[in-house]
């Protein structure tokens, strides 16, 4: 009878691409990491060993045959909250930001560092993770009727549960921390992605995912404003509307 392996302690990581080069190249990459990898070629595998152990990340290339990036994303997600770091040809902004109101966490653009796309992995899962009872607990955060414990990552509004993504939820987590602030992409960028340079769609792709979860009309948000050259303002009680 076989045993299974123990759990990697940095996590389980599914790779999904049909290249065999860049597949070999970026499985190798992580386990040399320290991550449990595992490899499928394209979206109907990719289902199948999930199904079979959940895992704790998916690194998941957009352009595959058959079922497409995209819907296996929507499915995995349609399951539980996976994180999800998308592998993107340069030039398919379309399909990236589509990637991105689907909830994926981060992305990297081919050509990519294989190093690069382990501390993508690494971040996403480090922000995702709760925080260890050894240190000492994080103020709970609050304003506008919503209520979110960084502790056990969750989230409510007037009381009922939100379901956010991980970047969601730090991109919240921010904005309760700094009230009334006006706050860059640029800075948003830096301070809750950890990156000194990227595509700003991302910040604007996850604030509208943000708002339609938060906002009583994602159409008029009145809890994170536009502020125009700028970026955006959270107000706990704000008066009037905002585009």
């Amino acid at each position: 009878m076989s045993v299974e392996p123990p759990p990697s302690p940095s996590g389980r990581v599914l790779v999904v691409d049909d290249d065999p080069t860049v597949a070999e190249v970026v499985t190798g990459y992580l386990r040399r990491a320290g991550f449990a990898v595992e490899h499928a070629a394209d979206g109907l595998a990719a289902l199948a060993s999930a199904g079979r152990s959940w895992p704790d990340l998916v690194v998941l290339d957009l352009m595959l045959p058959g079922l497409d990036g995209l819907e296996v994303c929507r499915r995995l997600r349609a399951v539980a909250p996976v994180p999800v770091v998308m592998l993107t040809a340069r030039g398919d902004e379309d399909d990236r930001i589509a990637g991105l109101e689907l909830g994926a966490d981060d992305y990297v653009t081919k050509p990519f560092s294989p190093r690069e796309l382990v501390l993508r992995v690494e971040s996403v899962l480090r922000r995702g993770r709760a925080v260890p009872t050894t240190t000492p607990p994080q103020p709970a955060l609050g304003g506008g009727g919503l209520a979110l414990d960084p502790g056990t990552r969750r989230a409510t509004k007037n009381g009922g549960e939100l379901a956010l993504t991980l970047r969601e939820f730090d991109l919240l987590a921010h904005f309760l921390r700094h009230p009334g602030l006006a706050l860059g992409r640029e800075e948003l960028m830096r301070d809750v992605w950890g990156w000194d340079f990227g595509d700003l769609s991302t910040v604007t792709v996850h604030v509208r995912r943000l708002r339609a979860k938060i906002e009583d009309d994602p159409a008029l948000p009145r809890l994170i404003q536009t502020v125009w050259g700028v970026g955006y303002r959270f107000d706990p009680a704000p008066e009037g509307d905002s585009a």
